[in-house]
């Protein structure tokens, strides 16, 4: 076992070009930052300047690590390998928790975080900037009567949308995860280089990606955020309720107004990341005559992983005839990390039972972080509109 993983670090280190002893800056850091570095199996080191401080530590993965302090008044620290993908962090100098100065933040939990690449073994790129045709990731701002506030969210539009002016495209809804907004996708999902990727491979239909928020609340209601002290808000009722009405009445109408859309239901889908997927499951199968295609990553599924959940009373009972369900819905599609448990396993098993046609799909290797959902995705999106 032991010669299989030492096996693994030189492929890392070969794979990536370098040997496992050698470092780049990560790919995450602020232009011209030599700190945070990453090595070929998987280490980080990290790097900061407080001659005054008296303990520094990285926080990064649910475990900190002490720096050492150098005669110049740097800290630093070599971490063991971390799981290939996206991770949060944080430094914390005397019980304060701070960003790397050398790193870029990304706005998750919450809160702002510090941010480090882990590079995946092998020649993975498909959430890299490749030399194909790429799209365009626009902002968009519209105001909703219904919350009584600006919203904003994000559009991708493929290579060739604005050349080509009589064509008209399928439209994808996706949501982020609890404590992110509209932004999570499109920088720590890398949404459009996974997009432009697929397009240019002709693995997928050209299409525009919209991404907003599930956080809609009226006046006088309770956002859903977490805090700044890290509590979730009073959850009860229906969660999504608002958000469904903004997506209904507000944000479908406003894309389909201002793009160049295919506005019927075989040509919508909708998906999202663990509460967004939740939300997902909760809003698109009870409008069907408004999406045809579906999708939840990381998502709850109802309590599957409790096994407490009547698979024909759920969601207003929209799985009970499975014939009518299978003719309407196009694709629905679950997801998971294997490291992450059953409940979107037991709830693919569930649905295969009661003959509902789905895709289940398993991240080998990962849990509730970005680089099972970069995997849902590109895995995902070639389903969609065939």
């Amino acid at each position: 076992m032991r010669s299989f993983a030492i096996l693994q670090i030189l492929a890392f280190g070969l794979c990536w070009g370098q040997s496992a002893d050698e470092s780049k800056p990560a790919s995450s850091n602020v232009m011209g930052a030599e700190y945070p570095r990453v090595f070929a199996d998987g280490r980080g080191s990290f790097r900061l300047k407080a001659p005054e401080a008296q303990k520094v530590q990285v926080d990064i993965m649910a475990k900190k690590y002490d720096m050492a302090k150098g005669g110049d008044g740097f800290w630093t620290v070599t971490i063991p390998p971390q799981i290939a993908g996206f991770h949060y962090y944080r430094l914390v100098v005397d019980g304060v928790n701070i960003n790397d100065p050398g790193s870029e933040t990304y706005f998750g939990v919450g809160q702002q975080f510090s941010g480090i690449e882990i590079p995946e073994p092998g020649h993975v790129d498909y959430y890299e900037t490749r030399n194909v045709p790429h799209g365009e990731v626009r902002q968009r701002r519209y105001w909703s009567p219904i919350t009584q506030r600006w919203r904003r969210c994000f559009i991708y539009t493929p290579p060739d949308y604005d050349a080509n002016q009589k064509a008209r495209y399928p439209v994808f809804y996706l949501l982020h995860g609890f404590g992110e907004d509209e932004r999570g996708w499109v920088v720590q999902g890398r949404l459009d280089n996974i997009m432009d990727n697929l397009i240019a491979e002709k693995k997928a239909v050209p299409m525009l990606v919209v991404v907003d928020t599930f956080v809609a609340a009226k006046p006088g209601e309770e956002p859903m955020v977490m805090h700044q002290d890290g509590r979730r808000p009073n959850i009860g009722g229906d969660v999504t309720g608002t958000f469904r009405e903004v997506m209904l009445k507000e944000l479908i109408p406003m894309v389909d107004s201002t793009y160049r859309t295919l506005s019927d239901r075989e040509h919508r889908a909708m998906a999202g990341l663990s509460w967004g997927g939740m939300t997902t499951y909760m809003i698109a199968p009870a409008n069907l005559d408004k999406f045809a295609w579906i999708g939840g990553f990381s998502g709850s599924t109802g309590g599957f992983g409790r096994g407490n959940v009547d698979l024909k009373t759920m969601q207003g009972g929209v799985f009970a005839d499975a014939e009518a369900f299978n003719k309407k819905v196009k694709l629905l599609y679950l997801s998971i990390g294997s490291m992450e448990g059953p409940g979107a396993k037991n709830f693919h098993e569930a649905l295969e039972k009661a003959g509902i046609k789905n895709v289940y799909f398993e991240s080998p290797g990962t849990a509730h972080e970005w680089l099972t959902w970069r995997r849902s995705l590109n895995d995902f999106v070639p389903r969609l509109f065939q």
